[in-house]
């Protein structure tokens, strides 16, 4: 079994006019999922619908207590991508579980998303990692001590 837990972000953002006014619509994550024909146990949990940037400690420690509390191993995190290192460093507490964060730099409602890569990624590394905290973006599996976003760029790249 594979819970994937949702809280907003770029990912489920629905704009009203031009990239100006949005809000964080409902989770795309499992409707995605079962048009892909995805072929494995999984369940969504909606936890908050918060754009990145007003992630705080307290919305970590309710991804954390859900976590800890859950009596499922492997999870996966869709998340913004503003905040979503801090939120994987937070996460790093726990030791006995694989916890995969994921987002996108693009709304999954737009044509040209990176979402459904990014999320089909995530899905599979979420099934085959060791216990540990990763964030899956861009192709890419990485340590969250050591990524960051380049926002000149906008990717996800490794930092010494």
């Amino acid at each position: 079994m594979l819970e994937i837990l949702t809280t907003g972000g770029t990912i489920d953002k629905v704009y009203f006019d031009k990239k100006s006014k949005y809000e964080v619509g409902d989770p795309f994550v499992e409707e995605l999922l079962h048009k892909m024909n995805v072929n494995i146990s999984f369940k969504v949990k909606s936890l908050m619908r918060i754009d990145s940037l007003d992630m705080t400690d307290i919305h970590r420690e309710v991804i954390l207590k859900y976590i800890i509390n859950s009596n499922v191993n492997n999870f996966l995190i869709t998340h913004g991508t503003d905040s979503i290192v801090e939120t994987a460093i937070y996460l790093k507490k726990i030791t006995d579980k694989t916890i995969v964060l994921t987002g996108s730099l693009k709304p999954a409602i737009f044509i040209d998303n990176d979402a459904i890569f990014n999320v089909g990624s995530a899905l599979t590394s979420a099934q085959i990692l060791n216990n540990g905290v990763y964030i899956v973006i861009n192709g890419q599996v990485f340590n969250p001590d050591n990524v960051r976003k380049n926002l000149e760029k906008n990717v996800f790249e490794t930092i010494n």
